[in-house]
């Protein structure tokens, strides 16, 4: 990755939080809240940006629409993320499956 990328990359992130930025109070909590949850335990190719960007798009044509983000996503947002990724590998799969496949035996 050269200097270029990361410019780029810098101010694709800046756009997307200025976006961000313009959505409603309530809109950005809870947009705040999925991005430290995916942060945390998201998938393994969260950088590629689709799903944030994405996330974002269904907000604006929410707020659009006049619709509340509890209207949009529901009262769970760990429930929401987690279909939203249900079938990407995470993080927390990787963890997972570190711990329970290196316990220092081999099976055939």
């Amino acid at each position: 990755m050269g200097i270029q990328d990361i410019i780029e990359g810098k101010k694709q992130w800046r756009s997307h939080m200025a976006r961000v930025k313009a959505l409603p109070p309530d809109y950005q909590i809870v947009y705040k809240e999925m991005q430290k949850y995916f942060f945390k335990v998201g998938p393994t190719d969260l950088t590629d940006g689709t799903l944030l960007s994405g996330i974002v798009e269904f907000f604006e044509e929410g707020v659009k629409a006049g619709k509340g983000v509890l209207e949009l996503i529901g009262n769970d947002v760990a429930a929401f993320c987690d279909d939203l990724i249900k079938d990407s590998r995470t993080h927390a799969d990787i963890y997972q499956e570190s711990i329970s496949g290196n316990s220092g035996t081999a099976e055939k």
